[in-house]
C-alpha cells in the first residue's frame, strides 16, 4: 500500500483514483473545483479544495510525506507545469506527471518530473493494435521494441503442438503462458498441445509479433 496525492481530480483523475483505491492505495486528492472533489470522493481517503500553483498550499499537504505525486491536471498545461516544478521543488519523493504532447513531456521532465503519463496517446496505440487485429486481445508494452501480446489460438495452430507451431525459431516469438478458461498455466513444455478455446501470452519484438500474428 501507498500513499498517492493526486492533483486534478476531472475524468481521467477520477478513473486513476478508483483503480488506485480497488489497489488499497491511500489517496489524497486535490483539485480547485468543489464538485470535480464531491465526484472523487468515495474512491479517496481524504480530499481537499485548493490552488495547487500555490506553494504554500502545496507545502501545507506535506508532499514529502507521500510515495506518490501524480499531477493528472490536463485542461491548464501551464498550471500542470508550475504544480509539477514546485513538487519537485517541495521535496516530493517521486512525481508522475500527465502530458498530451511529445513537447509538453519535454517541458515536465525538465521541471521537476520523474516520469510522464501519455493516457491519450497509450490509448490511442492500445485500440489501434486491439481493433485492427483479428487475434490480438491485449497487449503490455515493455520498452521502445518489446511487448507482451495476449493472442486468439490461430485456426491452422489448433491441434499442433507449441514444438510443431515452433514460432520462437521461425520469428523469435516466445510463448510464456497459455490461458484456458481463465486459467493461466505458466509453465509451457514443447508438448502442449494447442486447442480452439486457449489464448496465449506471447513476448517478442514488436516486428515479430507483428509479422507472426499480420498485424
Amino acid at each position: 500500500m501507498k500513499s498517492i496525492l493526486l492533483i486534478g481530480a476531472g475524468k481521467f483523475g477520477k478513473h486513476l483514483a478508483k483503480e488506485l483505491s480497488l489497489l488499497g492505495h491511500q489517496i489524497m486528492a486535490v483539485d480547485c473545483k468543489e464538485e470535480n472533489i464531491n465526484d472523487i470522493l468515495p474512491f479517496t481517503t481524504n480530499a481537499q479544495i485548493g490552488d495547487s500553483t500555490s506553494e504554500e498550499f502545496l507545502a501545507s499537504l506535506g508532499v514529502r510525506n507521500f510515495d506518490l505525486c501524480i499531477v493528472t491536471i490536463g485542461d491548464d498545461f501551464q498550471n500542470s507545469l508550475e504544480t509539477t516544478s514546485l513538487l519537485h521543488d517541495l521535496g516530493a519523493k517521486k512525481v508522475l506527471a500527465r502530458a498530451v504532447s511529445d513537447v509538453q513531456s519535454k517541458f515536465l521532465l525538465r521541471n521537476g518530473a520523474d516520469e510522464i503519463l501519455y493516457p491519450e496517446k497509450q490509448l490511442a496505440k492500445w485500440a489501434a493494435i486491439r481493433h485492427t487485429s483479428d487475434h490480438i486481445l491485449d497487449y503490455i508494452d515493455l520498452n521502445a521494441d518489446y511487448a507482451i501480446f495476449e493472442v486468439q489460438m490461430p485456426d491452422d495452430w489448433v491441434g499442433k503442438t507449441i514444438g510443431q507451431i515452433d514460432i520462437r525459431k521461425k520469428y523469435n516469438v516466445t510463448v510464456i503462458a497459455v490461458k484456458e478458461e481463465n486459467h493461466i498455466n505458466e509453465i509451457v513444455s514443447p508438448e502442449k498441445v494447442l486447442e480452439a478455446n486457449m489464448t496465449m501470452l506471447v513476448l517478442g519484438e514488436y516486428k515479430a509479433l507483428q509479422k507472426c500474428f499480420h498485424i
